[in-house]
């Protein structure tokens, strides 16, 4: 593999408490010196700035800087952890975002309350690298595509270590995470919709389910297995799994490249793999969106034809190492990574992979509910 990732700094340490090494990757913030939304106020305001809110670690090293040499276009950069993170903030609109990179579902409900800018495809060209299969997909949650630019995308799997799963117990179903021969060395994602997720898969219903009784089915059994759970994680399934502190995890697809740089900088003999259950998953994908309050919406254009360059496309990829939609920028990749279905599954692994849709507020606080008891339990 071509090693074009960002660098990391690994700190290996040594728990005393357990027989495996637990290890640690971070790197600098994302934002490569730009302003930020919420430190610069007013000094930022005029035609020559674009209000950028994004997800962290999610924008290639000196892309930003790139950006604005090419455009003479500053760049004031901020941003959060979680769809519901940056949701209200958007919709209270105290910081005008011109440019914002939400997720499908959000996407969805932003369009349904009626948040955002239409996009000029006219000043968009490059869309035209964005494979037409991500495009199809994205009408799932933008009808029509009048509004979102993928960016990003991936699905949820199993990541597993192959020196603590016997070989006969390879997971190729979510029901990998109910066995009771790893108990408390399982970790599920602290997320809702994606835990609930992994029920309704093993019990045949619709991930946008809103049935209550097939919701209190999916309840039940995650209940059953919470006695085998380690942990509910987010950014910590990585770090854990790198240190051999779990068997197994739920994770995002996009991890896994990280993990596998972090596990042979550290020179660590464990080998990390992911699978899609055959039971199918979530696909999910992030797009880049104009907020209707923004003020700068012809910059915000701009900013979304430059990262569809298929050279940025590419340089963002390798930084995020989360798939890139950008048909252009993956016939870049070296033929290991395009290759790697791991990381670029096909259109045969994600058969039974569906896309979350925004449930109304009457959905969201029947799934919260049902989680709060899970967690309660």
């Amino acid at each position: 593999m071509k090693k074009n990732f960002r660098t990391r700094i690994l700190v290996l340490l040594l728990a005393a408490a357990s027989a495996f090494p637990t290890a640690a990757c971070g790197s600098g913030t994302p934002q490569n010196g730009a302003a930020s939304a919420s430190d610069d106020g007013a000094a930022a305001d005029g035609d020559n700035v674009l209000y950028v809110y994004n997800w962290g670690e999610y924008i290639g090293d000196g892309v930003v800087e790139q950006f604005e040499k090419e455009t003479g276009i500053r760049v004031v950069y901020d941003t959060f952890q979680t769809n519901e993170e940056m949701y209200p903030i958007i919709e209270a609109g105290a910081i005008r975002y011109d440019v914002v990179c939400p997720s499908d579902y959000i996407i969805q409900k932003m369009i349904r309350n009626d948040m955002l800018y239409p996009i000029d495809w006219d000043k968009v060209p490059n869309i035209s690298n964005i494979d037409e299969k991500y495009m199809k997909k994205s009408e799932a949650f933008d009808p029509g595509n009048r509004y979102s630019v993928p960016y990003c995308w991936g699905t949820i799997g199993i990541l597993y270590n192959t020196s603590l799963v016997s070989p006969q117990d390879t997971p190729d179903s979510w029901n990998a995470l109910w066995d009771e021969k790893y108990s408390d060395n399982i970790l599920m994602l602290d997320s809702v919709r994606d835990t609930f997720m992994v029920a309704e898969k093993l019990l045949g219903y619709d991930v946008n389910t809103t049935d209550e009784k097939q919701l209190e089915a999916c309840r039940d059994l995650l209940i059953r297995q919470k006695p085998l759970v380690q942990a509910y994680v987010v950014d910590q399934v990585r770090d854990k799994m790198i240190g051999g502190e779990a068997a197994m995890a739920m994770i995002y697809s996009g991890e896994l490249l990280y993990v596998q740089e972090c596990l042979e900088e550290a020179g660590s003999p464990y080998v990390l793999k992911y699978v899609i259950p055959k039971e199918g998953s979530n696909v999910w994908i992030d797009s880049w969106v104009i907020p209707k309050n923004a003020r700068h919406k012809e910059n915000a254009e701009k900013w979304l034809n430059f990262l569809c360059r298929a050279e940025i496309a590419k340089e963002n990829f390798e930084y995020i190492t989360y798939p890139t939609p950008n048909r252009a920028a993956f016939e870049l990749l070296d033929p290991d990574i395009r290759n790697n279905r791991e990381v670029f599954p096909d259109d045969a692994d994600l058969e039974k992979c569906s896309v979350f849709e925004y449930l109304g507020t009457a959905g969201d606080e029947l799934y919260d509910t049902m989680w709060n008891e899970v967690k309660a339990y």
